[in-house]
């Protein structure tokens, strides 16, 4: 991948921990300036990235966030929509307060950073947004019919928004992870992560870098013309 310019910045939510620690870290090695948002602080540093505590489910904070952005660096180059819940149950036994919140931070979320992410770009008429989707959509997994849902409207909204900011030179796609070993997953069954992956055409579990190579192909220099899509690892 080609660096990016020196004064380059690229913002990970979720970016505390596992995937997200992970693509702010790669960002890094790349040249962005790198800025990182969760809803708890963090406990380790990295030369290049700033950390703010930020819960993308409250538009509050996320315009607060993105002023922070503003005033401190003055633009925004990548935007990665990471941050995401979930819950396993079945529908019948599911909750509606637990439907709201996965709902609220899986897709309001995605949503409030993307149309802010967008005003920031704009200006300059470019600007790379990445959303986190996931194989549970497109499996249809019994017991994640939150999730997935919140992560189905995640994709409609990456390809609508595609076509909106096009004219821009800001592209919009999305990744969509295997089972990753991360805490997202510690509370879910081995027998269950084993079945997902026997639904793929791959059967192994990804790894961070196997998200990595999917986003640094999104955000490079030489994708402007790649937008609006999906991909999902492992085969889904």
């Amino acid at each position: 991948m080609a660096s990016p310019s020196p004064e380059a910045v690229a913002l990970v939510t979720g970016s505390s921990r596992g995937i997200g620690k992970h693509l702010a870290r790669r960002l890094v090695e790349t040249g962005y300036r790198v800025v990182g948002c969760g809803r708890e602080a963090i406990d380790w540093t990295l030369e290049g990235y700033t950390h703010i505590q930020a819960n993308v489910a409250e538009e509050a904070q996320v315009m607060k966030l993105f002023r922070q952005i503003r005033q401190q660096f003055g633009r925004l180059d990548v935007a990665i929509n990471n941050a995401g819940i979930a819950s396993m149950n079945l529908t019948m036994l599911m909750p509606g307060a637990t439907v709201a919140r996965i709902m609220n931070v899986n897709f309001l979320g995605t949503f409030l950073v993307c149309r802010e992410a967008a005003k920031m770009m704009r200006p300059r008429n470019h600007g790379r947004i990445v959303n986190l989707s996931t194989v549970a959509a497109p499996l249809r997994l019994k017991g994640e019919v939150a999730y997935a849902a919140s992560k189905s409207a995640v994709e409609t909204l990456t390809r609508i928004l595609a076509k909106e900011l096009g004219t821009f030179g800001i592209t919009v796609n999305a990744v969509g992870p295997a089972p990753i070993p991360t805490d997202l997953l510690r509370s879910v069954p081995e027998d269950k992560i084993r079945d997902i992956i026997d639904q793929l055409a791959i059967k192994r579990a990804g790894t961070l870098d196997d998200v990595w190579n999917v986003v640094e192909f999104f955000v490079r220099p030489q994708s402007g013309y790649i937008t609006g899509q999906v991909i999902y690892l492992g085969g889904a």
